[in-house]
């Protein structure tokens, strides 16, 4: 699973460092990092598409949240019994008449 993680987390650090370092022109000297390179692809990706390109960045957080929730869906199904488990507890404990409030 951790392999699974690693595959998904890895374009979501590539796209949104390089997005948030290109969109405040952070580009130490290089050019893919720069504003100006950052609105040429959106300006390109917004033609191809035939959408607005101020929406795309948007559409890619949307894209990746839905993405980010199927994972953890994936992930809860494999641990279900181990968090069936944890929520059993934690019921058992804060139910319990210990800890009930003394009148």
């Amino acid at each position: 699973m951790r392999y699974i993680f690693a595959i998904w987390a890895a374009p979501l650090v590539l796209f949104w460092g390089w997005y948030f370092l290109s969109i405040y022109d952070m580009h130490f000297g290089y050019w893919m990092l720069s504003r100006r390179f950052n609105l040429a692809i959106f300006e390109l990706y917004g033609e191809i598409l035939g959408i607005d390109p101020a929406t795309i960045p948007w559409l890619m957080a949307k894209a990746f949240f839905f993405d980010t929730l199927v994972i953890l869906a994936i992930w809860a199904f494999r641990r279900r019994k181990q968090i069936a488990e944890r929520v059993r507890v934690l019921r058992a404990r804060y139910s319990s008449a210990e800890s009930a409030p003394s009148v």
